[in-house]
């Protein structure tokens, strides 16, 4: 294994050029998928007639297809209904579709994990169907989402390798060219444990921001039951005071 030749400053620089083409799509895709994924689960939980189960069926009907298989779809065969796009749009498009379905339904599971009473009291105290949506059960159930949605974003990071079959020069597309070179046969244990290892940091990342956001969340949650604890106190302590 010739770990000095693989870690030569030439394929390094070509490792991490590919590296942040990885970092590019996967960022766009989720950006994307994040935002089209969050409208349709809040579509399906709205349960509005006819259109919510057209959702649905499409939603259900991505899940159960291959990623790879979207891939393809949208690089060799939307061409010949007269959609051409780049090797990196394809591969965006298709990871956004098939992420946006996985997404609905963990925003979906999400909003269904709030008590349906906290709707009744919002909308009873004046609060409209998008003020109840907006600032009583989106921001509670955004935090039970945020585990199976960081989980759901390393998956799409990790999915975008999958593209190298439409030759997307990302990183692991990178990784073969160097060795399959005519050198190269000696580096493919040092260039894969690279590869690995960059993956392997950047998904770490995101699951200690995932850990850092749940603790401010709960932080914050206990001091607000903290505070609410205390003003009811004062509450029933007052009216005994002034007996």
């Amino acid at each position: 294994m010739d770990f000095i030749g693989a870690y030569s400053s030439g394929n390094i620089s070509y490792l991490l050029k590919g590296f942040l083409v990885t970092l590019e799509v996967a960022f766009i895709s989720i950006i994307l998928s994040f935002v089209i994924g969050s409208l349709l689960g809040i579509f399906r939980y709205a349960k509005i007639p006819v259109f919510s189960k057209i959702v649905a069926v499409l939603v259900e009907a991505i899940r159960n297809l291959p990623l790879i298989l979207i891939i393809f779809f949208t690089y060799f065969a939307l061409p010949e209904v007269g959609i051409k796009m780049g090797v990196m749009t394809a591969a965006i498009a298709a990871l956004t579709i098939f992420e946006s379905a996985m997404i609905s339904e963990i925003v979906r599971s999400g909003l269904n994990s709030i008590e349906k009473g906290q709707i009744e009291a919002s909308r009873s105290s004046g609060l409209n169907y998008v003020q109840t949506m907006w600032h009583i059960i989106l921001p509670q159930a955004l935090k039970r989402m945020i585990p199976p949605l960081v989980s759901q974003f390393i998956s799409l990071l990790k999915d975008t390798s999958l593209a190298v079959i439409i030759a997307l020069p990302e990183l692991l597309h990178n990784a073969q060219g160097i060795y399959s070179g005519p050198r190269g046969g000696n580096q493919i244990i040092p260039i894969i444990i690279m590869v690995a290892l960059m993956y392997f940091v950047v998904n770490y990342a995101l699951s200690l921001l995932s850990r850092a956001l749940e603790k401010r969340l709960d932080t914050t949650h206990k001091k607000g039951k903290g505070k609410n604890k205390f003003q009811g106190n004062n509450q029933e302590v007052l009216p005994s005071n002034l007996s």
